[in-house]
């Protein structure tokens, strides 16, 4: 397949990028700027200059390939509502654009929020309805569009996509252990985070593409619940700190925006996904990761 690839030089799309390459299809990669593009030249694959709110470069991208694999995102904390409204308006000119064509349509979605008391599992519904939602709606969005021919196929990432090179919430954790001389974690450290090797991550993607059927959902998720203390232990391991308990109050002070989502539970099962793509996780664990020194540099 040829695979129109948005984020393709992000942490977990570059990944999707060399897991496609390798197996032996073909890529059109979004970039932004010229770096990303002179990244993806590197590596061999072809190259359409665009960003997200340049919507004719969507349009465009999506016409000429087989599969679409949508991971970019603006993640701007700071405007949120702009975040969503992106998200949503890319979402949307994708699949109109895939209407159909029964190609496979691959949305990037996170797994917190879903539920609560409980793991997450792929026959939940997402609550993130219309523009003004988490991530604009764009799951529902995205899936709308199974009845008009589109193969949509949602991909939930746990919050944890871990590996040498990471710039997610791990590594934001051990910067602030840096600073602060602490490895911290919050209130009794119960908290659980769910984890996956962005190799893991990236092979999922490709096997999705390949034959997932229409509307499913997929949980990229080898650990189930990963303990933030045990989280914190190992960072605390990995750069000779010491490791201690962060009462609630003082969360956003120690770990920066990062505390909010150290507080929350994001676990989520991915048994029907396991099943589904006769896919088994085989890299290093979240711990593993941190205590071989992949989030040691500042």
């Amino acid at each position: 397949m040829r695979a129109f690839v948005t984020g393709a030089t992000g942490w977990i799309g570059s990944a999707i990028v060399d897991e496609l390459t390798a197996t032996g299809h073909q890529v059109l990669g979004l970039a932004r700027s010229d770096q990303a593009e002179q990244a993806l030249k590197a590596k061999g694959v072809d190259v359409l200059r665009g960003d997200l709110d340049d919507l004719e470069s969507l349009r465009r991208g999506a016409a000429e390939a087989d599969a679409v694999i949508h991971m970019a995102n603006k993640h701007d904390w700071g405007n949120p509502a702009e975040t969503d409204r992106s998200e949503r308006a890319s979402v949307h000119i994708l699949a109109e654009t895939l209407v159909g064509t029964d190609r496979p349509f691959i949305v990037a979605a996170p797994l917190s929020g879903l539920v609560q008391g409980r793991p997450a599992t792929e026959t939940d519904v997402s609550p993130a309805v219309g523009l003004e939602s988490n991530r604009g709606g764009s799951e529902n969005l995205a899936l709308d569009y199974v009845p008009h021919g589109v193969r949509t196929v949602i991909a939930r990432f746990s919050p944890s996509v871990h590996g040498i090179g990471d710039w997610g919430f791990v590594t934001f954790l051990a910067a602030a252990a840096r600073k602060q001389g602490v490895s911290g974690y919050i209130g009794d450290g119960s908290t659980t985070w769910s984890a996956v090797h962005r190799g893991d991550a990236a092979r999922l993607i490709r096997l999705g593409m390949e034959k997932a059927p229409a509307g499913s959902r997929l949980h990229a998720v080898a650990e189930e619940a990963v303990t933030t203390k045990a989280i914190a232990e190992a960072i605390g391991r990995s750069l000779g700190l010491p490791v201690a308990s962060i009462d609630p109050q003082d969360a956003d002070a120690h770990f920066g925006f990062v505390g909010s989502f150290f507080t929350k539970t994001m676990t989520a099962s991915s048994e029907l996904t396991r099943a589904t793509l006769s896919w088994t996780p085989t890299g290093p664990t979240l711990v593993e990761d941190i205590e071989a020194g992949a989030y040691t540099t500042a």
